[in-house]
């Protein structure tokens, strides 16, 4: 127990004291993404009104469109965008009732968060290469 509890009722164990793994980290991640890419996809979506408003509209943004500040924000959006849909099939692979080996589980986990990366790195690469 931890010091200073006086309530006889049970104490929820706090994050500072659970192991941390892979599948912790991956929910964790997914909550996350879900939050990021609300508001990136936001911010997208002002940027496309730009590029459609014309080329007067779209000039306000396009040094940052092109710059190493927006490639990187775009990769972050892409990941977060790839990793999402990644674990969200992961997600429903447990709903069918599949996957629940905690072997198996953590090994998907770092697999999902790896192959997210990667694609992320490979979208940016060919997508930010195609613009310039």
């Amino acid at each position: 127990m931890a010091k200073g509890w006086t309530d006889k009722r049970p104490m929820s164990p706090h994050i500072s004291i659970w192991k941390w793994h892979p599948t912790m980290l991956s929910s964790i991640l997914h909550r996350a993404t879900g939050i990021v890419l609300y508001i990136g996809l936001i911010k997208l979506a002002v940027v496309l009104a730009f590029l459609a408003a014309g080329p007067q509209w779209f000039a306000k943004v396009e040094p940052f469109v092109y710059s190493r500040i927006g490639a990187f924000a775009f990769f972050f959006v892409v990941g977060v965008l790839v990793y999402h849909f990644l674990n969200g099939i992961r997600h429903l692979v447990w709903d069918i009732g599949a996957g629940f080996n905690p072997k198996l589980a953590n090994m998907v986990s770092l697999v999902t968060i790896l192959v997210s990366a990667i694609l992320a790195a490979y979208l940016t690469w060919l997508l930010t290469g195609a613009i310039s």
